[in-house]
């Protein structure tokens, strides 16, 4: 997290907690912010009031004023209003979050907190306060440098009579519209002027604020007008209309008027400078989503792990195709680890330092998929109330895996296509073209030929994505690489349940390594963590329930505790008939009884569904 920034803010932490101060220093310092701290409201607003910090981290539950007090003293100073606060407390109720905002504050963070979160968090806000600043300047630089011009120009006067005849003109009126001044006197304001609006649609003299002045003799102003010239152009107008009056009458008008070409065009330039700024702030905030997402799952697939040559030889190709820009097609069974391998291309590619968007086709609506990928416009549907970048380009500079690629609509999958042909998306609502620098990883567990020949997967798509296929082996073609998995996942299960766990069980590993595991690494990782919740020593017990899923055709396997059966030569027996003969004895010592308080399957700790199923495979019947 710790990247160079081109722009150093001052932090202000406020806490009366010294470890929490303590905490929040060390989790921002190295960044390159200037760091200041307080502890206490009272010392908080002090130290505001000088330092004008960019940022405040304020703590909720204080002695002495709050941070709720605190915040509201902050932006009723003028001179600390706009100094954007995040509040932090171990107060998570949805009432605190609305009234923390409502007083002001930008963000919202609860304790205990993630360290990558307040990263995140106080870098977007910093980003956008610096844009702020940089907007409110470039204002300033704009009015300073068109104000001379502004008065250089002067405001066009005229008089009017009580049927808009210009009675009058100045020069700089003369100037302004381009008209002489015998071509203006005795004519009327709306023929000359105000027949039309900017886009050339007729304008009833009626409607003008000019009109009632005239008739109503009530003043009256705008800047929302255009006037035409003599040569046939036109300029934006700001005009005040005054009402003469003698005796109670309205005898005529006195209209002053001004060329605001300048300030319109300045206008529209602010606005797109803020649009901008909200463009970034939605995809900063997105990105911070995204990476809190990360956060959280941070851990399931961190690492590739084993040793055999069937992994080994998609690692090598791992290592030609994460350098280069090739759409990539990943293919294997779910749970084989795809993700993972995914990650691995884009942390090995120079695209590295930009997102890797995950996008899971299989889980978003046909409804929605076009405005997840793609965006929207506002009001683009309903429920769409502002404008929302898509994952497309979210991911622009980096890369995005489409997961699950198979189930996605055909509709859908011509916009996809587009986006591989011409590098460039279109949002929901919009006919504008965003061009996009994205490198897409596809995955899926169907097959994608078998679905082009039934025609529910496009053949030009196929062709686009399986650029470089690489297919995944299923674990039970790699169980050399089993002992390496199931020490690492019980690594990760003795560090999330504070367990000292040192091996499984040596019957146990014999279970793992004789399943077929139509799950893949995720059923063993999720074996594994089952079997360690219930583990009461170091070495953790595998019983044979927690393996078979009951999924496709395992191999037979013998429950853990069931007695070693020999016959008459002292030979072993086969698993099905061990586990056959077990299962019996079980079933008289119930008197037959499967399910329910004191049944076979809680003595075997199985589901009775299960144990039915087993039965049934087994020919397991009462005799009569």
């Amino acid at each position: 997290m710790n990247s160079p920034h081109t722009h150093n803010g001052t932090i202000l932490l406020v806490d009366d907690n010294p470890t929490n101060l303590q905490l929040l220093f060390g989790t921002l310092r190295g960044l390159g912010h200037k760091l200041l701290v307080a502890k206490s409201g009272e010392d908080a607003l002090k130290v505001a009031q000088w330092a004008h910090p960019d940022l405040i981290l304020l703590d909720i539950l204080m002695s002495g004023i709050d941070g709720f007090e605190t915040c509201a003293q902050l932006k009723q100073n003028p001179e600390t209003r706009d100094i954007a606060v995040i509040f932090l407390s171990a107060l998570d109720d949805t009432d605190d979050k609305i009234k923390g905002l409502s007083m002001g504050a930008v963000d919202y963070i609860a304790k205990p907190f993630q360290a990558e979160e307040v990263i995140a968090r106080v870098e977007t806000h910093l980003t956008i306060a610096r844009l702020r600043t940089e907007l409110a300047e470039r204002n300033r630089q704009l009015e300073a440098a068109n104000q001379p011009i502004l008065d250089s120009v002067g405001d066009g006067i005229y008089g009017l009579d009580l049927d808009g005849h210009i009675t009058f003109a100045n020069p700089a009126a003369m100037q302004l519209t381009g008209y002489p001044n015998d071509a203006l006197i005795g004519h009327s304001i709306h023929e000359l002027h105000l027949y039309a609006r900017w886009d050339g649609s007729p304008y009833h003299f009626i409607e003008t604020g000019i009109y009632q002045t005239l008739k109503q003799g009530i003043a009256k102003q705008s800047d929302s007008d255009v006037f035409w010239r003599h040569s046939g152009d036109h300029f934006a107008v700001s005009w005040t209309c005054t009402p003469i009056k003698r005796g109670g009458d309205v005898q005529g008008a006195v209209l002053a008027f001004r060329d605001i070409t300048q300030r319109k065009r300045q206008e529209h330039q602010l606005r797109e400078a803020l649009a901008e700024v909200e463009s970034l702030r939605d995809r900063l905030q997105a990105e911070n989503a995204y990476l809190q997402a990360e956060v959280k799952n941070e851990g399931r697939f961190d690492s590739i792990v084993g040793e055999s040559a069937a992994l080994k030889s998609v690692l090598e190709q791992v290592d030609q195709v994460a350098p280069t820009n090739s759409s990539v097609l990943i293919i294997g069974e779910s749970g084989t680890g795809k993700e993972a391998i995914a990650r691995a291309i884009h942390d090995l590619s120079p695209r590295r330092d930009r997102p890797l968007i995950k996008v899971n086709c299989g889980a978003i609506t046909p409804t929605l998929i076009e405005s997840e990928l793609f965006g929207h416009e506002k009001g683009a549907f309903t429920g769409a109330s502002k404008q929302r970048q898509g994952h497309f380009e979210l991911a622009d500079g980096g890369t995005i895996v489409l997961d699950a690629i198979g189930e996605r609509p055909l509709d859908a999958q011509v916009k996809l296509l587009r986006v591989l042909q011409e590098h460039e998306i279109s949002r929901l609502g919009s006919e504008a073209s965003i061009e996009v620098d994205v490198r897409v990883i596809a995955a899926t567990n169907r097959d994608l030929v078998e679905m082009v020949e039934d025609g529910s997967f496009r053949m030009d798509l196929f062709y686009r994505l399986n650029v470089f296929p690489l297919t995944l082996p299923p674990l039970r073609d790699r169980r050399e690489d089993i002992p390496l998995l199931v020490a690492k996942f019980l690594a990760d299960q003795a560090r999330a349940l504070g367990r000292g766990f040192s091996r499984v069980s040596e019957d146990g590993m014999q279970l793992l390594l004789s399943y077929h595991w139509p799950g893949n690494i995720r059923e063993l990782q999720n074996v594994i963590e089952r079997a360690a919740i219930l583990a009461r020593d170091k070495v953790v017990p595998i019983a044979p329930h927690l393996v078979y899923s009951g999924i496709g055709s395992p191999v037979e396997l013998a429950p853990a505790s069931a007695p070693q059966i020999l016959v008459d030569d002292d030979s072993f027996v086969s698993l099905a008939d061990n586990e056959e003969r077990y299962i019996r004895r079980v079933l008289e010592h119930t008197g037959w009884m499967v399910a329910g308080r004191g049944g076979a399957a809680e003595i075997l700790d199985l589901p009775a569904s299960t144990l039915r199923s087993r039965m049934k495979k087994l020919g397991i019947e009462r005799d009569e």
